[in-house]
């Protein structure tokens, strides 16, 4: 089987995957880190009342064009409006937020002013109509589209939320994933670990990972490199999850036979990209067309090869089955252009998401050097890392100075 590219890989998953179709609705509180189920358009005005922008004077324009002093009458506090009326020649005091008073139609803010005893304010400034004053619905108009379906919910778009007094929204439900790892030589973090065993980090890489997503997770622990097992367990997971994600097993030693029970127990799209690290991954589901299927990802069993697969295809499958639309799915891997402050090495062939760290240098410029060791294995480069170098298939060697794509990471690896 041909090395299917990363972005025909990515197009043909989320091509086969399925929209969420259920929905639930929570408290806005309860809505940290879940997707959107409708757009949701603006009840009010934001601001609902033109307001100040500055501590200073409300007035009219028009009654410091004939002098630079006013008489101050009132004061107008955020909360506690000045509700008088001003006749020619008067200002009111007014703070940030508060209410403008009838009539004036500019605030000018208290550095540029003077005090001159009886209420006597002196203007340094005239200042233009408007100045200084919020005008209603100004953030957002009442009408207004302000997120649409599939939008997630954070520390951005929920306070948006709440300014509106919208107190609950309906939302998608979590995803439901299931996590194992294969192999007789992994051990389980925690316990001693024996001669010629290795500690499982995939497994609790992808959880950490899973976590920062919101999903909630079935964790099966190692498997053991028996096929009657994986077998069961595989049909346990099309019973209780949404999403099956293994690690390991999808090569092709001996003892890979994850893709063989998925092909009885399933169907596998593919299960080899092209793309380094991280070629034998697989994707199928699990299930035939007529009973309940499960998505299942199947990582590569090299630490690096995994967290790589899994931010590049798991990431946005997991996006798109949670209900994301296609604008914020875009926006979890994100490019840009810098200059490589070093040599790197590459083979032409597959497209290589080397580990680096990106920065301004003396001029402005975005530079980027690699982190430590590139192998799959050497996942300690990950810590010092702030970025994939991403080289395409087609390109070798790069010399320093040379263009390249890079793509900073998100909060998945943060």
């Amino acid at each position: 089987m041909a090395l299917l590219p990363l972005t025909e890989a990515l197009q043909q998953m989320l091509q086969q995957l399925p929209l969420p179709k259920v929905t639930e609705t929570l408290a806005l509180n309860a809505c940290a880190n879940r997707i959107l189920a409708e757009d949701i358009f603006s009840p009010i005005n934001v601001p609902s009342f033109d307001n100040s922008a500055m501590d200073g004077y409300a007035v009219r324009v028009s009654d410091l064009a004939q002098g630079n002093q006013l008489t101050q009458i009132g004061k107008s506090f955020a909360g506690n409006p000045f509700n008088g009326e001003l006749k020619q020649g008067e200002c009111v005091r007014i703070m940030t937020g508060a209410m403008i008073p009838q009539g004036c139609d500019a605030v000018v803010m208290q550095e540029e002013t003077e005090t001159s005893g009886d209420n006597q304010i002196i203007f340094c400034k005239t200042p233009k109509l408007g100045q200084n004053i919020r005008r209603v619905g100004e953030d957002v108009k009442q009408g207004e589209l302000v997120l649409a379906k599939g939008s997630l919910l954070n520390v951005t778009t929920l306070p948006l939320l709440a300014s509106l007094g919208i107190a609950q929204v309906p939302v998608f439900p979590r995803l439901k994933v299931a996590i194992l790892s294969t192999g007789d030589e992994l051990t389980s973090v925690g316990e001693p670990l024996t001669e010629g065993k290795i500690y499982d980090t995939n497994r609790f890489a992808v959880r950490l990972m899973l976590e920062k997503l919101n999903c909630e997770i079935i964790d099966y622990g190692i498997l053991p490199d028996d096929p009657q097992i994986f077998e069961a367990k595989f049909i346990q997971a099309q019973q209780e999850a949404d999403i099956l994600i293994t690690s390991g097993g999808v090569s092709v030693g001996e003892a890979d036979f994850t893709k063989d029970v998925l092909e009885k127990l399933g169907k596998i799209a593919f299960w080899k990209i092209a793309m380094k690290p991280g070629k034998p991954f697989a994707f199928g589901k699990l299930g035939q067309e007529n009973t309940k299927q499960t998505i299942f990802f199947g990582l590569p069993g090299n630490p690096v090869s995994a967290l790589v697969t899994f931010y590049q295809l798991a990431q946005p499958a997991l996006a798109h089955l949670s209900g994301m639309n296609e604008p914020s799915i875009a926006k979890l891997t994100q490019n840009l252009t810098a200059c490589s402050a070093v040599p790197l090495k590459k083979a032409v062939g597959r497209q290589d998401f080397q580990r680096g760290f990106y920065y301004a240098n003396e001029r402005g410029e975005l530079e980027v050097k690699p982190i430590g060791t590139q192998g799959s294995h050497i996942f300690s480069a990950f810590y010092e890392s702030n970025c994939f170098i991403v080289l395409e298939a087609e390109r070798g060697a790069v010399q320093a100075g040379e263009k390249v794509t890079i793509q900073p990471f998100n909060s998945l690896l943060k």
